[in-house]
Parts: structure tokens; C-alpha cells; sequence
């Protein structure tokens, strides 16, 4: 019987953790996505950037008040809507910007600091060999 126990609990903190992760994707897709990209800025910042400079509790009050929370970080101006989200999708979206964290260090560490610069190091092979026939 412990055995058996032993066994079942990796198996489903797994899922919870897959699950959580599964649920705040299901809720960037439905609220998040027009404006944000996981890892590159759109109309506004990337879930990378925003990990890499918020907490939980700064992420939480961004989204739930929004034009409060751009005065007291000092913006200017407000593009963010109020979302009303379950505690449950609040929790889930905010774990699933949060995992974006170690991809922006990532990215600082790796690669130059310029955001939003694509650099492909063979673009377009194909046509390059076919210019090269003519």
C-alpha cells in the first residue's frame, strides 16, 4: 500500500504542475495574447520582460488594476484593460508569466541586449542558391 502511494504522488504533483502551466496558457490565450507575446514585445511587453522586473503581488495588481498600478510604477499613460478573472486564472496566468523569468536571463546572458532584434544566421538558404543559378 505505501508503495503504491510512493508511486501515485510524483505522478500527480506532475499533473498539478502541468495543469497550472496548461491553465495559464489556456488564459493568455483568451485574454493575453492581442497585446503580449511570451518572449518578444508586442503591443505591450514581452511575459520575459515583465517576469524579469515584477513579483507575483506586482503582476496580480497590474492585471486586476491596472490605471492604480501604472501610477504608482510612474507611467504616463495606461494601455492595460481590467481584467475580472477567477482567483483560480488570476494565480494561473500570473505562474505562467512568471516562467518566462529564466528566459529573459537567459537571453541576457547569451545574446545581445537589444530587444526585438531577429538575428537568423542562414536566412533564406534556398533562395541564395537558386539567385546563384541565374
Amino acid at each position: 500500500m505505501n508503495r503504491a502511494i510512493t508511486s501515485i504522488f510524483p505522478l500527480i504533483l506532475i499533473s498539478s504542475l502541468l495543469s497550472a502551466d496548461d491553465s495559464g496558457k489556456k488564459v493568455f490565450e483568451s485574454y493575453c495574447w492581442g497585446c503580449h507575446h511570451q518572449t518578444a514585445t508586442a503591443f505591450g511587453p514581452s511575459f520575459a520582460n515583465i517576469a524579469s522586473k515584477r513579483s507575483a503581488e506586482e503582476i496580480k495588481a497590474m492585471i486586476t488594476d491596472p490605471e492604480s498600478v501604472s501610477k504608482i510604477f510612474g507611467y504616463k499613460r495606461n494601455a492595460m484593460p481590467k481584467l475580472n478573472l477567477k482567483a483560480d486564472e488570476l494565480n494561473a496566468i500570473t505562474e505562467y508569466i512568471l516562467s518566462y523569468k529564466e528566459v529573459n536571463s537567459k537571453n541576457d546572458n547569451n545574446e545581445s541586449k537589444e530587444q526585438n532584434k531577429t538575428i537568423i544566421k542562414n536566412p533564406y538558404p534556398t533562395i541564395a542558391i537558386s539567385e546563384e543559378k541565374n
